[in-house]
């Protein structure tokens, strides 16, 4: 099985005590059982979050049935993960340069070894 790696970035509120609250949403087995469902259904193989002061970093091995439009739709269709992201924009907020309602922003490669 072939993956891609695909990377992310989003920004905390600057918060000590809501960054504190959104590292305990995402600690071992805390995250809802049926966000990691949709994350391994939608082809997703690995996903990792890591976190600088109050900016975040995803990355995420995908396979080859991962379709980022298809996890999109299926997203706005599941009212389990809806849930998810209205409590996780507590947290979170836009990056400055993000369209308006974008959280994620694709980072873009700038050199490979």
């Amino acid at each position: 099985m072939s993956t891609k790696r695909h990377c992310f970035s989003c920004d905390l509120k600057d918060d000590s005590k809501l960054i504190a609250e959104y590292k305990a949403y995402h600690a071992a087995g805390n995250a809802w059982p049926e966000i990691t469902k949709s994350i391994k259904d939608a082809g997703i193989v690995d996903m990792e979050i890591y976190l600088i002061g109050n900016r975040m970093f995803m990355i995420m091995e995908v396979d080859d049935t991962f379709d980022p439009v298809k996890k999109a739709e299926q997203d706005a269709n599941n009212p389990k993960v809806q849930e998810w992201e209205n409590l996780m924009w507590n947290y979170q907020q836009e990056l400055p340069w993000a369209k308006d309602g974008e959280k994620w922003i694709a980072l873009e490669r700038v050199f490979k070894l």
